[in-house]
């Protein structure tokens, strides 16, 4: 199985030196694209940069990340790491989502890259240039070459915020490469205690209920001060129907027709990832002017905009502090984006059915919080009854404020097992 898997990764990176080579026949904003031309040379890349430190003492911290979602995780991490040692942060990233929004200008992190493939040679060659003292995995990260090789080094690894859940790949009869990763990790610090039963159930003891740093993060974003002129003067004065992290075509349809429905309230759009083929099918599907965000200033007229359409990453755990309502995206595929930072504002939010790989979503759905939507008429049915009952919405704001402070902490309990 192993011997299989490194043939389909050699064969990846094969492939994504073709598809950088031809990428004029992709649009500019092609997710594989911007992948594919990331991969190209980066090992390299990475042993420049690091070639400037290669005297420097001071520790290398790794923290790898699948994508901006999971960063949300490692963000209160990292700044409590730093706070408390001198050390020097390492964050890699698979997706190109997380890489653009980041890798320009982050003070609090010392080296932005991609993660090169998890070829047994990349895995070698980049613990090599790195040297990391310790490894943190967000969530669900298990590549495998990199886990065996830090585990020949006695590298400390650690995976943070798991959910190990029943229908994972570790119970499937397929599942025996992704249960020998488990094997290689230090510990397991996992959100909740049903998934600390499951890793018993596969004879691992090395690990601890921690809670989700995720609360920490939002709770930190929503307390920091936050203007933007544009949007308040969208918001003004309005109640404002927030929809973050549109992912796909039902997504799309569910908010789409709630704005239509609705003509009299604002909606803020925030796609999860920015294409023109994307700005341009949500205006297409609008009954109401849309503009988006980059067509405006500070003299835009927005008297007749229903809709303000973001098009640029990293705001959306700032922007919710404008809605009334809220909708968060990927819940029609298996990776629901963060409905925490809705939450934490005391925002109602709709999200769709997939929800197995999240623990907050039943939660939130048990205190009146949340609610899963399957269709058009679900989700008009939930923002109807909400829509004018004042001290519902009251109620359910002072709830959530509530669930996220007890959630919060976190952090604080994962640092001291890392130290």
């Amino acid at each position: 199985m192993n011997r299989l898997y490194n043939i389909i990764l050699i064969n990846g990176k094969i492939l994504l030196a073709i598809i950088a080579r031809l990428s004029f026949l992709l649009s500019t904003e092609s997710k594989l694209k911007k992948f594919a031309k990331g991969q190209q040379g980066l090992i390299k890349q990475i042993q420049a940069e690091m070639s400037c430190h290669k005297n420097n003492p001071t520790p290398v911290i790794w923290l790898h990340a699948a994508s901006l979602g999971e960063y949300g995780v490692a963000r209160p991490i990292i700044k409590q790491l730093k706070q408390r040692s001198t050390c020097r942060i390492v964050l890699t990233f698979f997706s190109p989502t997380g890489y653009e929004a980041l890798h320009i200008h982050h003070p609090e992190i010392d080296h932005i890259f991609y993660l090169p493939l998890d070829t047994p040679k990349n895995a070698r060659t980049f613990i090599d240039t790195i040297h990391p003292q310790k490894t943190i995995f967000i969530i669900s990260e298990y590549w495998i070459n990199y886990l065996n090789e830090l585990r020949m080094r006695n590298i400390p690894t650690f995976l943070i915020s798991a959910v190990i859940s029943r229908n994972a790949p570790f119970f499937k009869w397929y599942g025996g490469l992704f249960r020998s990763s488990l094997e290689t990790f230090t510990h397991f610090l996992v959100l909740n205690r049903q998934s600390g039963e499951n890793l018993q159930s596969l004879g691992y003891r090395n690990f601890s209920v921690t809670g989700d740093p995720l609360f920490d993060n939002a709770i930190a974003v929503a307390s920091t001060p936050y203007q933007n002129p544009i949007v308040e003067k969208f918001a003004y004065g309005k109640d404002v129907f927030i929809a973050g992290s549109v992912s796909d075509r039902k997504d799309l349809q569910l908010i789409c027709h709630l704005a239509n429905r609705y003509r009299d309230v604002r909606f803020i759009i925030v796609p999860h990832e920015i294409s023109e083929e994307v700005l341009n099918d949500i205006k297409f599907n609008l009954d109401g002017y849309a503009l988006c965000y980059s067509e405006c200033d500070a003299d835009t007229d927005f008297s007749d905009t229903q809709t303000l359409i973001i098009d640029y990453l990293g705001a959306l755990a700032f922007l919710y502090r404008y809605g009334k309502w809220a909708y968060v995206g990927g819940g029609f595929t298996p990776y629901l984006h963060s409905i925490i930072e809705a939450t934490v504002y005391g925002l109602p939010v709709a999200f769709g059915p997939m929800i197995q790989r999240k623990v907050t979503p039943n939660e939130l759905m048990e205190l009146g919080i949340g609610q899963v939507v399957r269709s058009e008429k679900e989700l008009e049915k939930w923002f109807e009854a909400l829509r004018n009952e004042p001290q519902q919405l009251k109620q359910i704001k002072n709830t959530a404020l509530d669930y996220s402070r007890s959630n919060s902490g976190a952090t604080s309990n994962i640092i001291q097992i890392l130290a």
